[in-house]
């Protein structure tokens, strides 16, 4: 067994698919539009599905905007350079909500950043 995808919805998927790709540089790897179902789909990630995890992206036509409630936590991404990724991320006008630093009680540098639609995104220092 493992994980295939992480779903998300999204209110506006250009501007989604723009920040996955453009901002975080995933790859856009598939996406379909289901007219009968009033909805559309986009996978991103970094590898191909075969064998990574990748986020699936949902976008229902007729939804302006979703209660995120707090149950969800945020997705997390490796990083070689947090520094340099998170100047990239700013440049590209993307939104820090936590500074790159050590992780409270402990020695983990991370980072948090925000996608458009709020959703939290933890950078996480590995090399």
């Amino acid at each position: 067994m493992r994980i295939l995808h992480t779903m998300i919805r999204v209110t506006d998927m250009e501007r989604a698919i723009a920040f996955y790709t453009d901002i975080l540089s995933m790859r856009l790897l598939r996406r379909k539009d289901y007219p009968g179902g009033r909805f559309t789909l986009a996978f991103v990630g970094y590898g191909d599905e075969s064998d990574s995890a990748v986020i699936e992206l949902t976008h229902n036509w007729d939804t302006d905007s979703y209660d995120q409630g707090n149950a969800f936590g945020h997705i997390a991404i490796g990083v070689a350079d947090i520094y340099a990724v998170c100047d990239r991320i700013r440049a590209g006008g993307g939104q820090i909500s936590r500074e790159p630093g050590p992780m409270k009680h402990g020695n983990t540098v991370i980072a948090f950043v925000r996608d458009p639609d709020g959703y939290a995104i933890e950078l996480i220092e590995t090399g």
